[in-house]
């Protein structure tokens, strides 16, 4: 996809056969690249009880449209994934136990604050926490982007800050290569062991920008080195920190995805890391980071790279579970009608849900996943409205294991201020998102309602909700100004 180049999906998905549907159109920030995957529309049950969609643990949206609100500019639509809004944030799920092996899913509802009438699910997955003890050994190769375009300080200087706080977070028999590319690609330092921690913070240190851009063959080069350490007892994983833009050689979007797609069955994953303003490609380093099997992630200050670098970093290095799908199946003796809230670039086809070669999302150590659906319910409906399933790989696994659970009688709160405090900011960050990408389904909602109900499912001392009350009220004459053209 060139700079700035949109397109629109009118089917949805990945061959489910449901039209999208579409809010408003409005171009993107000059010179960015997004793409519009559309709105998921609501779906009679009765013609189509299966929802079957790919896991997906991105924040990049976020931690986006975070620094669009906070240089007074709204996102652009296109930008704006409800999922990774859902999933920047923390919940409480419980555990997975013994039983569950990896993985673990909450279920509760509630009728929604938006739409009366109108419900609101959640189906929560939690991934197993490694301990220290038992992450692998991580052989990490990073791919720092030098071109020209990475001069300012909130590109390639932050970039450099980033690499030396996630060094100083691994530990004995974690292994370190370097590669950069600009006009052309270098390898800067082999596969190094944190013994000489110095001598990779060094080759970070003197990292500098200049010159154009030749991704293609910077990836090629960094799966080159990470190969030397790949094994089946460690992860091994290739870190791609750029702002997406890409010049010189193979830079169509399809030819740079076709040289990840190569290398995927190896074992290697990819964490794309994204930076900058102005020219940043969102589409490609969203798409590098699906095509790799790895998470996408966008950092605009030392705070967000704090957040995956140092608080998170088990479930940034370390896969637990594979190819993940979830397929809710609603009952249409319960449910009229509903709408999976966001994935809209996740969707799967029902009949794939148990085709093992069909490729899906990766979930991390600790790693939480959120969906939200907005339902219409039949009287009466409780227990049973919705049944989830669960499929996964282990960690370069072949086949898949399956687990199902039923929505339990107990999970259907009677009003939305009796729901836990989980799902009513859930629900207040899902509002906040459909407004912002403009959706057809949020006309009638406010932002001050998002508002409310985020403040009052925010405990005091919460600094990532209290962030987002902030945005709130930044995004509030933004929204305004559109609304009034």
């Amino acid at each position: 996809m060139g700079k700035g180049a949109t397109s629109t999906l009118v089917t949805k998905g990945r061959g489910a056969g449901l039209a999208t549907v579409s809010g408003p159109t409005e171009p993107p920030s000059s010179g960015e690249g997004y793409r519009d995957y559309g709105v998921n529309p609501f779906v009679t049950a009765a013609e189509d009880r299966l929802s079957t969609f790919a896991v997906d643990v991105d924040t990049a949206s976020y931690t986006l449209a975070r620094r669009k609100l906070l240089d007074a500019e709204l996102p652009p639509k296109e930008a704006v994934r409800v999922e990774e809004f859902l999933n920047y944030f923390r919940y409480t799920y419980p555990a997975p136990t013994a039983s569950d092996g990896p993985l673990a899913v909450h279920l509760d509802a509630a009728p929604s604050p938006y739409t009366p009438g109108r419900y609101l699910l959640r189906v929560g997955v939690q991934g197993r926490r490694l301990s220290v003890s038992e992450r692998k050994p991580a052989h990490l190769t990073f791919l720092v982007d030098v071109s020209g375009s990475m001069q300012s300080p909130d590109r390639l200087p932050l970039a450099k800050r980033a690499l030396r706080m996630l060094v100083d977070n691994l530990r004995d028999g974690d292994t370190v290569a370097l590669v950069t590319y600009a006009g052309n690609v270098r390898r800067v330092l082999p596969p190094t062991g944190l013994e000489h921690k110095a001598r990779i913070h060094s080759a970070i240190e003197d990292l500098s920008a200049g010159g154009s851009t030749a991704m293609a063959s910077g990836i090629e080069l960094a799966y080159q080195e990470a190969m030397k350490t790949l094994d089946g007892a460690s992860v091994s994983r290739v870190v791609i920190l750029s702002d997406g833009d890409a010049n010189v050689g193979a830079t169509s979007h399809e030819d740079i995805l076709k040289t990840l797609r190569g290398h995927v069955k190896e074992g290697i994953t990819v964490t794309t890391v994204g930076f900058g303003m102005g020219n940043y490609q969102d589409t490609m380093m969203e798409q590098l980071a699906d095509q790799g099997n790895g998470n996408h992630y966008y950092v605009d200050s030392l705070m967000a790279a704090r957040r995956i670098f140092q608080e998170q970093l088990g479930g940034t290095l370390e896969v637990i579970a594979q190819d993940v799908k979830l397929q809710v199946e609603f009952d249409p003796k319960q449910v009229a009608r509903y709408r999976l809230v966001g994935y809209e670039n996740r969707d799967i086809a029902d009949r794939d849900f148990r085709n093992d070669r069909v490729d899906a999302g990766e979930i991390g150590s600790g790693h939480t996943v959120t969906a939200l659906y907005e339902l219409e319910l039949k009287p009466g409906a409780g227990a049973g409205l919705a049944t989830v399933r669960v499929r996964a790989k282990r960690p370069r696994g072949e086949s898949a294991t399956e687990r199902t659970y039923a929505f339990p009688a107990g999970a259907l709160a009677r009003t939305f201020p009796e729901a836990s405090a989980d799902l009513r900011f859930a629900t207040a960050v899902m509002g906040a998102a459909e407004l912002l990408r403009r959706s057809p389904h949020a006309e009638r909602w406010s932002l001050e309602s998002v508002r409310d109900i985020a403040r009052a499912a925010t405990p005091a001392g919460n600094a990532e909700r209290e962030e987002f009350l902030t945005l709130l009220e930044r995004a509030r004459p933004l929204l305004r100004g559109v609304a009034a053209r």
